[in-house]
């Protein structure tokens, strides 16, 4: 009887114990924030590649040796500009030739053109036979071919003889020149003579994810109107500094690279003092303005299966809430797209110290950001 009421009395004791540890158990005091609506000026930064607007490679037409070069590497030159001049001897002769050809070919026309005349004379006083009329005519028209052929050798070898002059396709500045004066060339070389490339504005090249594009197409509707739509963006260069120019996004391709999952973006900047060179690389900067929003601080969330969670604060306990964040923010604040209301209020620090259900007093009230 005895060990049966000492039994009792020691279940007693643990149940009186443990709602004690229960009733006492320490709130703690957070600082928290109440959710106001407000704006947001947030970028996203994407790794872009530079190219000129044309890179033109300058190849010859025809085969010689390099008699003059016109330019220097890095020079500005204008469409139509001599660069190269490729000796011209051999095609200059090959041009005589040709136009004396064609005085030949012009006399034996002029010659056929006397027959065939004497001949129709001759047919009408029945002289000749039709046969020799026909002949004539036959001589004739042969005479007129070879003159024709004569006269397309001529454009030939004048189109040689020009080609001998390499020229600027375009406006813009010259490449490297691995071929000096006295280099053999022709078109059958692999390496281009030079490189001209239109610098005069500059296409930036950059890539988003197929979720990106597909937000940008649900917000306005399509992506053409989502181009029209698109605000001014800025570069990052290499060095770290902002381009003072800003520029526009052109295009968006409408095939996804299946490697990657990524669309190719091509944006247009101008480039009035040559700052800009092909082949460089730099950072795209696009902005994106939230109005009416929902910010909160980064440190006021955690993630769990990459879902994002806060804990907001409920009759003196915290409660936990799964959140979406819009896809861009500042590195500091996520704007919340859903999961939060205007009013709700939410801890903002030691949110990994805390559990669902906590009682938690909340400390001070941090105003947002605006």
């Amino acid at each position: 009887m005895k060990n049966y009421l000492f039994i009792l009395l020691a279940f007693a004791a643990v149940a009186v114990g443990c709602q004690e540890q229960k009733s006492t158990k320490r709130t703690r005091e957070y600082n928290a924030m109440i959710l106001e609506p407000t704006s947001r000026k947030l970028t996203s930064s994407f790794s872009a590649t530079i190219q000129g607007k044309q890179d033109i490679d300058i190849r010859p037409k025809v085969q010689g040796y390099i008699t003059d070069v016109h330019i220097k590497e890095g020079s500005i030159v204008r469409r139509n500009q001599t660069l190269f001049t490729i000796d011209q001897a051999p095609y200059q002769a090959a041009l005589e030739t040709a136009i004396a050809n064609v005085g030949v070919a012009q006399a034996a026309v002029d010659a056929a053109e006397l027959t065939t005349n004497s001949k129709e004379l001759l047919f009408q006083q029945n002289i000749i036979s039709e046969f020799d009329l026909n002949m004539a005519r036959t001589q004739l028209a042969q005479a007129k071919a070879s003159l024709a052929q004569a006269k397309a050798n001529e454009v030939n070898a004048r189109n040689n003889l020009s080609y001998t002059l390499v020229k600027s396709p375009a406006d813009g500045v010259v490449g490297m020149l691995p071929f000096r004066v006295g280099t053999l060339v022709s078109p059958s070389d692999s390496n281009p003579m030079t490189t001209v490339s239109d610098n005069s504005e500059m296409y930036i090249y950059f890539s988003m994810t197929e979720s990106q594009v597909l937000s940008l197409t649900r917000e306005h509707g399509t992506l053409e109107a989502a181009l029209k739509a698109m605000p001014s963006i800025e570069l990052q260069l290499s060095d770290g500094t902002i381009y003072k120019e800003k520029g526009r996004i052109e295009a968006i391709s409408g095939i996804i690279d299946p490697t990657t999952g990524s669309v190719t973006v091509r944006a247009k900047f101008p480039n009035h003092r040559r700052l800009l060179l092909s082949g460089g690389s730099g950072n795209v900067i696009l902005p994106h303005k939230a109005d009416d929003c929902l910010v909160i601080p980064q440190s006021a969330t955690y993630e769990i299966q990459d879902k994002v969670y806060v804990y907001t604060v409920k009759e003196g306990k915290a409660i936990s809430q799964i959140i979406n964040v819009f896809n861009i923010s500042n590195g500091k604040e996520y704007v919340v797209e859903n999961g939060l209301e205007k009013g709700d209020t939410i801890v903002i620090e030691g949110v990994g110290l805390l559990r669902e259900g906590d009682p938690i007093k909340i400390k001070n009230i941090v105003e947002a950001r605006k």
